[in-house]
């Protein structure tokens, strides 16, 4: 049984804006935008059931990588609230998502590091991060699906 069986305000599908992502996060930036169109994605293609799925968000750990995390809380519905969203500590950025005995693995396309030393660098993200809002997904990242064997 699902534990939004019955619930009116349950499988709403919302487009997120650019304002909402950077309300929600406290600014906008290139890994919340990240995280939203992996989120996003995962629920598009993978698993429209927020309660069916969990996420595993592999980063450093810390910010900027660690931003990515609430990106995907938005996009996929994978929330700390519910429990089915956890950040490992790993040297490679991905995420993987997990459905029953199904997996669907997103990984991250490089892209520009800026440099922090530009009195622009707040502008610079803010630039970078509304040009990879309106990026294709397979620019950015790359999409695997799987099954767990046993």
């Amino acid at each position: 049984m699902n534990k939004s069986d019955g619930c009116k305000h349950t499988g709403i599908e919302k487009e997120y804006s650019i304002e909402d992502l950077a309300a929600f996060h406290g600014h906008l930036g290139p890994f919340i935008v990240l995280g939203y169109r992996m989120g996003r994605y995962a629920k598009r293609n993978f698993c429209t059931d927020p309660f069916q799925m969990s996420a595993a968000v592999y980063c450093a750990g810390t910010p900027p990588e660690s931003c990515m995390a609430d990106g995907i809380q938005i996009g996929s519905g994978c929330t700390l609230g519910k429990r089915n969203i956890e950040i490992i500590a790993s040297k490679e950025i991905r995420c993987i998502f997990t459905s029953g005995e199904k997996k669907l693995t997103l990984i991250p396309k490089p892209f520009k590091s800026l440099p922090q030393e530009d009195h622009d660098y707040p502008r610079l993200v803010e630039s970078m991060a509304e040009e990879m809002y309106g990026m294709a997904d397979s620019d950015l990242f790359e999409a695997s699906f799987g099954c767990f064997r046993n």
